[in-house]
């Protein structure tokens, strides 16, 4: 019996020391997100938006402004999915369509564009010099141009004339889409600063 309460004390010292060390290791993972995500516009939206990928992350400047710019254009992608079926609704105002149809071509470039940066960033792998830089500037370029994208989608939703569900609706969706470009390009940013 004394065998057996020895064990068992045992397994659960086991148990607790594992389960530290685990909560230690998942605090870590996030610190390097955390601490990178205070030099953005949207801190705590940054950390909520990447602390899932932590373990993919680690401690790497590229593959958390990858991972930014892979949330971004998730983000994106479902916005204009979103203002699409937004698009087929009945007894909208004709400000309306016309709002949400060049909100549609604006999104349509974010997504196109954040694409083109991931692909860009994902591929450059171990270059240095001039090389870098002209990549990094292609990169920098789009997310800049996507978050315009994003705003000039909302100028087309201002006026009292607007005012209504459509309007905060779609505004919901692509403020979150520009916030999260917006932490992607200061982490982007960070990265290239880094070279």
């Amino acid at each position: 019996m004394a065998r057996r309460t020895a064990f068992v004390l045992l397994l659960l010292s086991l148990f607790c020391i594992i389960s530290l060390a685990a909560a230690t290791a998942r605090s870590t993972d996030t610190s390097f997100i955390k601490n990178s995500c205070r030099s953005t516009s949207y801190p705590a939206l940054c950390v909520q938006s990447l602390s899932a990928y932590a373990t993919s992350i680690q401690q790497s400047p590229r593959q958390l402004a990858l991972t930014a710019l892979s949330v971004s254009l998730s983000r994106a992608q479902s916005a204009n999915t979103f203002v699409i079926k937004m698009n087929k609704f009945r007894n909208l105002k004709s400000r309306e369509y016309e709002a949400i149809a060049d909100c549609l071509d604006e999104m349509g470039d974010t997504v196109d564009r954040l694409s083109k940066s991931f692909e860009e960033l994902k591929h450059m792998g171990q270059n240095k010099g001039q090389e870098f830089l002209w990549h990094m500037s292609n990169v920098q370029t789009w997310v800049s141009a996507a978050l315009t994208d994003d705003n000039t989608c909302l100028d087309g939703f201002s006026g009292k004339a607007l005012e209504g569900k459509v309007k905060s609706s779609v505004r919901a969706q692509v403020v979150n889409v520009a916030q999260v470009t917006s932490n992607a390009l200061a982490l982007v940013n960070r990265f290239a600063s880094k070279h």
